[in-house]
């Protein structure tokens, strides 16, 4: 499906925001804890609260669907909790399908 022109706009937004671009549906984008998420949808948008959100689904085990804030999606990960981790997001892009 085609996005319209205010998700378009919105995407540009938020790509500015983050200072890189957001998830899009079918990309696959790696955790930094070693798993891959294909994206279902994103920007999402939660129709009391107005919070944006991305829907996406394991690609591994039981193949779950899953739903996080934007903001957490695309957030740095806490490198004092998990020093081991070398990669600089929660999620990075690898690839479209």
């Amino acid at each position: 499906m085609e996005e319209t022109k205010e998700v378009q706009k919105q995407r540009e937004l938020l790509n500015a925001k983050y200072h890189r671009a957001i998830p899009s549906a079918d990309e696959v984008w790696h955790h930094f804890k070693e798993n891959e998420y294909k994206i279902i949808a994103c920007p999402v948008i939660h129709t009391e609260t107005r919070e944006i959100y991305c829907v996406y689904q394991a690609l591994y085990g039981s193949y779950g669907v899953y739903c996080r804030p934007l903001d957490m999606f695309m957030s740095e990960v806490d490198h004092q909790k998990y020093p081991q981790t070398r990669q600089k997001y929660r999620f990075e892009y690898i690839y479209s399908e």
